[in-house]
């Protein structure tokens, strides 16, 4: 079975499980998978029943599909994501993306727990990514080019929509809710970062650092959808402060953050 007869029969299999045809796909990161709670007329799908979905591993991440409708938008919500570091081959870790534009998906908001490297961030503010560095040491791309989703050599200039982000910066200012902007540096994980390695990424330019996001948003860019990313800033980097990070942090700050992260993600979906 090549790789678009893959996707097709995981898209299959949940279109005859939904009541509507998504329009808006939301990846849900560490710690912030609640938002998916508020979708009404749910449709709740899990990973593992899904011919050819990967499983999530880590905790924090639900493992689950939660499809309805949310302000007015036709959502289809990942609770949890899967991540190079838990061994998946890319293939897999971008699978989903690939599947929710089968489905209709034309928008997609990447979110995730993110170690901020610029001075000045602290734990709890919210970052609108503006642009990304990849240093995970591949692309999903590679490989066997699947013509039916893209091109062979898609241009990255405006992986973040400029009018999506705007929207985001607009609905931020509308609730008070304070909002930075930033690059995001995609690294593999598990480990973080020694201080040298944050020094770094902040010599080039990142404001932040994840073990996610970076190889779904080339795969939603190659596949024509716009997307939205945002990062919650759950700890600050090694060498930022003085204790090292850890994912009980991460995860407690993306806890604590949600009602303010929800509350910005509704009128965002209301907006857009």
């Amino acid at each position: 079975m090549d790789k678009m007869e893959r996707y097709k029969k995981a898209a299959n299999f949940i279109e005859e499980r939904l009541n509507t045809q998504p329009a808006v796909g939301m990846i849900l990161g560490s710690g912030l998978g609640q938002m998916a709670e508020y979708i009404e007329g749910k449709r709740v799908i899990d990973y593992s029943d899904i011919p050819g979905f990967p499983v999530s591993t880590v905790e924090g991440h639900a493992g689950r599909l939660v499809a309805g409708e949310l302000m007015g938008q036709r959502i289809i919500a990942m609770q949890g994501r899967f991540h190079y570091y838990e061994g998946y081959p890319m293939e897999q870790v971008v699978f989903p993306v690939r599947v929710m534009r089968l489905l209709g998906v034309k928008r997609l908001i990447v979110t995730n727990a993110a170690g901020g490297v610029k001075k000045g961030f602290k734990p709890g503010d919210l970052m609108v990514i503006t642009d990304h560095i990849n240093l995970m040491g591949y692309n999903p791309l590679i490989g066997t080019n699947v013509d039916e989703m893209g091109e062979r050599f898609p241009g990255m200039t405006k992986a973040y929509d400029r009018d999506l982000i705007d929207t985001a910066l607009g609905c931020a200012k509308g609730l008070e809710i304070e909002v930075r902007q930033g690059v995001y540096c995609g690294v593999t994980g598990p480990s973080f970062e020694t201080p040298a390695e944050i020094r770094m990424l902040g010599i080039i330019g990142g404001d932040a650092v994840g073990m996610s996001t970076v190889p779904e948003v080339i795969t939603a860019v190659h596949c024509g959808m716009k997307v939205l990313g945002i990062s919650c800033i759950t700890n600050m980097a090694a060498g930022v402060l003085h204790h090292a990070p850890n994912h009980k942090e991460v995860l407690e700050v993306g806890k604590r953050v949600q009602e303010k992260f929800i509350l910005l993600l509704k009128e965002i979906l209301r907006e857009i």
